[in-house]
C-alpha cells in the first residue's frame, strides 16, 4: 500500500473519530427511548419536523446552544441560536415565520449579551421573536430557540438516490470564530444581502431543481454527509479536491467546520448547471463535491484513491433510519463526543 493511500485512510479515520461526527451518536439512546422509527406518521431525522397541510408543509424545529459556547461567546451564541434554526428551515425548502426562546440566567444583567445577539439575528433576518420563557434565577446561562416555518415544496434528507450528484453551496465570505469550528458569514453581513440569500433554498425547491438537501451543521461537511446518507440509506463519496473552501483554511479543519450558510444537496446530473448558477447569482460558491451510490458507505476520495470513513449500514449514526426495536435503550456516550447543538433527531 503506497503512502498516499495510507495518508487518505489516516484522514478518513481522523474524520470518523471527529467530535462533531461522533457527537451525533448521542442521539441514538433518545431515539430508542422514544421509540422513533420509519413507521412514524411524521418522519424524524430531518432538519425540521415537516407536518403536511392542505397547501404545503408546516415546519417546526428547535436548537439548544453548547453550554461552553454560551459561556465563552454569549453574544454570538444568542445570534447563532436564531440563525441555526433559520438554516434548518431553509434546508427544508421553507421560509421561517417566527421564533420563541427559552432563556436561563443567574441575573438579567448576565442575560443581556445573549439577548442582544438574539435580537441582532432577528433584526438581520426579519424573523420576529414572538415569545418564550425566561428564568433569571438559574445557576447558569443557557438558551434554546424554537422556530416555525412553512414550505410550499419540501426538501428532505430522505430522498437522495444512487446516481445523484452531491452538491455543496457555501458562503465563503466569512471568518472563523476561534477556537470554535464556526465559519461566520452572517453576523456582520448587509441586511439586504442576507435576506436575498435566504430565498435561495426555497426558490430552489419551488423550481424543482432538487428534492433532497441538508444544512451543513455541527460536524461540518463530513458529519452532515453522514446524517444525510443515513437518512436516505445511500452511500456518499466526497472528492476532497472539489470541495469549495476559504483560502488558506486547512481542508481537514474545513471538513469539520460549521458554516453559517452551507447546504448539501442531492442533484440530478441534468440539473447541476442550473443549481450552480442559482447560487452563483448570489456569489455563493457551489459545486459538485461527490457522488451518491447504494453502498451506505461514507467515504472520501483523492488522486484516484478512496477510503471509507463509516459504513452506516453496519454502524448507524443517529438511528433515526432504523426500526426502534433494533436500537438499544441506553448507549454510553462516545469518549470522542461533545454536547451537540444541532439535530435532536
Amino acid at each position: 500500500m503506497n503512502s498516499s493511500v495510507d495518508t487518505l485512510q489516516q484522514l478518513a479515520q481522523r474524520l470518523a473519530d471527529s467530535p462533531g461526527l461522533r457527537g451525533k451518536e448521542d442521539i441514538q439512546p433518545v431515539v430508542g427511548a422514544l421509540g422513533i422509527g420509519d413507521d412514524d406518521a411524521i418522519r424524524v431525522g430531518d432538519d425540521t419536523a415537516a407536518i403536511q397541510v392542505s397547501n404545503g408543509w408546516n415546519l417546526l424545529a428547535c436548537e439548544a446552544m453548547l453550554p461552553a459556547f454560551v459561556e465563552q461567546m454569549p453574544w454570538f451564541a444568542g445570534f447563532s441560536a436564531l440563525w441555526v434554526n433559520v438554516s434548518d428551515i431553509q434546508a427544508m425548502g421553507g421560509r421561517a415565520t417566527a421564533v420563541v426562546d427559552a432563556l436561563w440566567a443567574p441575573s438579567a444583567e448576565q442575560a443581556i449579551p445573549l439577548l442582544q445577539g438574539l435580537r441582532a439575528a432577528s433584526s438581520l433576518t426579519g424573523i420576529p421573536v414572538v415569545g418564550g420563557h425566561a428564568n433569571l434565577q438559574a445557576p447558569h446561562l443557557a438558551i434554546s430557540v424554537s422556530i416555525l416555518g412553512f414550505a410550499n415544496r419540501l426538501l428532505t434528507s430522505f430522498d437522495a438516490e444512487a446516481g445523484d450528484l452531491l452538491v455543496a453551496a457555501v458562503d465563503l465570505r466569512g471568518r472563523q470564530h476561534a477556537p470554535w469550528p464556526f465559519w461566520d458569514a452572517a453576523s456582520d453581513a448587509p441586511v439586504q444581502r442576507v435576506r436575498a440569500d435566504l430565498e435561495l433554498m426555497p426558490t430552489l425547491a419551488e423550481a424543482e431543481l432538487c428534492v433532497a438537501a441538508k444544512d451543513i451543521s455541527q460536524g461540518g461537511i463530513i458529519g452532515t454527509c453522514a446524517l444525510f446518507a443515513e437518512s436516505s440509506r445511500v452511500g456518499m463519496t466526497l472528492d476532497l479536491d472539489a470541495i469549495p473552501q476559504p483560502a488558506d483554511y486547512p481542508l481537514e479543519q474545513w471538513l469539520c467546520t460549521f458554516p453559517s450558510f452551507g447546504y448539501l444537496m442531492a442533484v440530478k446530473p441534468a440539473n447541476l448547471d442550473r443549481v450552480i448558477r442559482h447560487f452563483g447569482s448570489r456569489d455563493i460558491a457551489a459545486s459538485a463535491i461527490g457522488s451518491i451510490d447504494a453502498t451506505q458507505e461514507l467515504a472520501i476520495s483523492q488522486n484516484g484513491q478512496r477510503a471509507v470513513v463509516r459504513n452506516l449500514a453496519r454502524e448507524p449514526l443517529t438511528g433515526c433510519a432504523t426500526k426502534p426495536d433494533h436500537l438499544a435503550q441506553t448507549l454510553p456516550a462516545s469518549p470522542h463526543s461533545q454536547p451537540d447543538s444541532t439535530e435532536s433527531c
